[in-house]
């Protein structure tokens, strides 16, 4: 006679053996996203946990490995998340995290037919603060601008490390002349959340203006981005 393996006990607090009202799904659907936690939440993100954690407790270790903290939580690849072996919890379900940011991060953008127009240096920081302010490390965007300062074209251009990214101002002015622009709104993030400029800010600031002066195109700002804040240009007088 063989002998079987470990003989794994029903677990009575498993959410399926919870009041049906109390399930993460069952509640979203009788009382809407907005009564479930942000560990109920991300509970239905992963769906199914392993025999040992279920769904409920990979989100609480997932939330706990993140300070509690959704937005710190946002900044994670999938290999983060897989950096943390919890068990149940693979690539498919880190991936599903992700996207699942990365949505929200676009929805908040404001990606939708009808295109905003940057009226100031809060407009563009209202819009850009949801696309850039997540990244651990820099990241350059750039608008691209019509005559009325609507949006024609929005593109991330470089992406660098903790600290600083390389930026080609021929890039930006080749992508400027194809989009017909008038005038561009340039951005970054500040992965430390200090939105002050350093030196190498200033100085891009001023080759990205003398380029756009040269062509006949405005540079409208220089925004820095953090996770609470962010720095215009435009607004303290330096360009």
């Amino acid at each position: 006679m063989q002998a079987s393996g470990p003989i794994i006990q029903p677990d009575h607090r498993a959410i399926k053996n919870w009041a049906r009202e109390d399930q993460p799904r069952e509640k979203l659907i009788i009382k809407g996203p907005e009564a479930l936690s942000d560990t109920e939440l991300l509970c239905l993100l992963i769906g199914k946990g392993s025999p040992r954690h279920d769904a409920m407790d990979l989100a609480r270790q997932i939330l706990q490995n993140s300070d509690s903290d959704l937005r710190t939580l946002a900044k994670c690849s999938v290999q983060d998340l897989l950096k943390l072996k919890l068990e149940g919890f693979g690539k498919a379900k880190a991936a599903a995290f992700v996207a699942a940011f990365e949505l929200g991060r676009r929805r908040h953008a404001g990606r939708n037919p009808a295109k905003p127009v940057f009226k100031d240096a809060k407009a563009g920081a209202v819009y850009l603060q949801p696309l850039l302010a997540d990244y651990p490390h820099e990241v350059f965007a750039v608008l691209y601008l019509d005559q009325a300062n609507r949006l024609k074209h929005e593109e991330i251009i470089s992406r660098g490390g903790i600290t600083a990214t390389y930026v080609d101002p021929r890039i930006i002015f080749k992508t400027a002349l194809r989009e017909a622009a008038v005038s561009i709104i340039v951005a970054h993030n500040h992965p430390s959340g200090s939105v002050r400029p350093s030196r190498a800010d200033e100085i891009l600031t001023v080759r990205i203006k003398e380029g756009a002066n040269y062509l006949d195109i405005k540079l409208l700002d220089h925004i820095i981005v953090g996770a609470q804040d962010y720095f215009s240009f435009a607004d303290e007088g330096l360009l």
